[in-house]
């Protein structure tokens, strides 16, 4: 614990100057992190769901989704093949941790297998399920969640064939526990999150400055690889390639993907760091000579689209469906003339993560499965969507493609490090972004 309050102390103190912990800082708090929750969330889990026993198998290099976030930092595969065993016991109502495996799963988990009375290793599993009669044992398969459907057909089939026949029955998908478990953030990471968000923030701002855009020169995609570059330099991940895009009134005599004066620029973001990630989208305007803002009309439509954003926060309520949430955004925003199209998704331990779809780009009148699951509290999204507008001069309509991340909880949904409410202006003073 003191390890980890010191790492965390330096994770605090260099977040403003874009700087990360050391690699071995940085387990500290990831392996302080996963103990909390299998200590501390793992347990309400498992009783919330019903499931008293979830068995979770993986192979070297082919890990399942969410055996990827239990192995401790030193970790970066499973091990020949790994079998995680957590069990509920209704009468302690304590959580079990075991390994069947050749060692144990760091401090948190401990090894389980007496090879020496168990050679096989499925005999050893099946010894752990007889002496403990569980009601049910929940294994990673999910229609509609692939972070949950991690169980492989070998591992899988292997699996039922050694189980004894008065077992098999009791055969369920862990999908609600183990969406649960992806989806659902603790106090810790919540301390982290917004540095995050923060750093991610402030790469988009230096990336959309003279610094790194000469227009008439600099193409989008010279920017895209300088994201990718500062990103990779501040000692971060990414979980996907950044884009920037160009909106351009007109045409242009010169090469489309070089970015001039006029120029509405969009970015699409995301660092990984601890084991959690960001995605955030915003906006840039290159002035034209002469000019010193962004035009009024470009500035009413970025304000029309934080209007869409404050319209689909105001549907989050615990209980509700994603597809609930995305009707009644869409009904609101039409109300108000707003051309919306809403495409929001949960965000922690995978970019899109596990929990309630809130439309999808393709999908406006709902997302069949992924949208029917509830909103729970304590849960990270990023509210991703575009307003579309039609503007003097502009012969395709200007969409505002916006993406912040937020968090929901019992006081409500709140902004992780707040959001753009105006253009970003090229140039703008060197003073204002720092030594």
């Amino acid at each position: 614990m003191k390890k980890f309050l010191f790492a965390l102390s330096l994770l605090l103190a260099t977040a403003s100057q874009a700087q990360v912990l050391s690699v071995g800082d940085q387990a500290v708090v990831i392996n302080d992190l996963l103990a909390d929750r299998f200590d501390n969330l793992l347990p309400g889990m498992m009783e919330k769901t019903g499931i008293d026993m979830w068995v979770v198998v993986s192979r070297e290099y082919n890990e399942d989704p969410v055996m990827k976030t239990m192995l401790p930092a030193e970790w970066l595969n499973a091990r020949r093949r790994t079998i995680l065993v957590f069990y509920r016991d209704p009468k302690t109502q304590k959580v079990e941790k075991l390994a069947v495996a050749r060692y144990a799963v760091g401090k948190s988990i401990a090894a389980a297998w007496d090879m020496k009375k168990f050679p096989d290793q499925w005999d050893a599993l099946i010894d752990i399920i007889k002496t403990r009669n569980p009601d049910k044992i929940a294994l990673n398969t999910s229609r509609n969640f692939g972070h949950a459907d991690g169980i492989d057909h070998t591992e899988y089939t292997e699996l039922l064939q050694a189980l004894p026949a008065n077992f098999k029955p009791r055969v369920v998908s862990a999908e609600p526990l183990a969406v649960r478990w992806l989806e659902t953030r603790t106090a810790r990471e919540m301390q982290i999150y917004p540095q995050l968000v923060n750093a991610t923030h402030k790469i988009i701002e230096e990336g959309f400055s003279e610094r790194v855009i000469t227009p008439g020169i600099t193409t989008a995609d010279d920017v895209v690889w300088w994201f990718r570059q500062k990103i990779r330099d501040l000692g971060y991940d990414t979980w996907f390639h950044p884009s920037v895009e160009i909106q351009r009134q007109g045409r242009s005599l010169a090469n489309p993907d070089v970015i001039i004066a006029g120029d509405l620029l969009h970015v699409d973001i995301g660092i990984t760091y601890l084991r959690l990630n960001t995605d955030i989208q915003q906006h840039a305007y290159v002035l034209k000579p002469g000019e010193s803002a962004a035009p009024a009309a470009l500035t009413q439509a970025f304000a029309q689209a934080n209007r869409l954003q404050d319209i689909l926060l105001s549907q989050f309520k615990e209980g509700r469906s994603g597809n609930e949430v995305l009707a009644g955004a869409l009904k609101l925003a039409r109300a108000e003339g707003i051309t919306p199209t809403i495409y929001s998704h949960p965000i922690g331990y995978h970019g899109h993560a596990a929990g309630p779809a809130i439309g999808m780009w393709d999908k406006q009148d709902g997302v069949p499965g992924t949208g029917d699951e509830k909103l729970r509290y304590k849960t990270a999204y990023s509210i991703e969507l575009n307003a579309a507008s039609t503007l003097p001069g502009w012969k395709e309509p200007v969409r505002i493609m916006l993406e912040e991340d937020a968090f929901f909880d019992e006081t409500g949904i709140h902004y992780i490090n707040g959001r753009q409410k105006q253009l970003y202006i090229l140039p703008r003073s060197a003073s204002s972004l720092g030594d």
